[in-house]
């Protein structure tokens, strides 16, 4: 009976290792998740700035190139008509 006593006790022992071997895991393993939200957090604020910011400058451009061509349309209006006063 004493073995069968001393078996249950190395049993039970290496059971409760093995848990807190697993539990310290499981522990590690939500620390990590915990970590890895707060990264996700990050990237994604990264994320909508970069956005932003190319949005404004899209729009900027944009703005840029209507200016250049109503430019480019009052020159070629100009041109045309020194060139029609020419030709008459």
């Amino acid at each position: 009976m004493e073995q069968i006593s001393e078996i249950q006790v190395i049993f039970g022992s290496i059971t409760s290792i093995l848990l807190s071997v697993v539990a310290y895991f499981i522990k590690q393993l939500h620390s990590d998740f915990r970590k890895m939200e707060m990264d996700l957090a990050e990237v994604k604020t990264t994320t909508m700035l970069i956005k932003t910011e190319f949005k404004s400058r899209y729009d900027l451009l944009c703005q840029r190139v209507e200016y250049l061509e109503k430019r480019v349309e009052i020159i070629e209006h100009i041109t045309f008509n020194e060139h029609s006063h020419e030709s008459k």
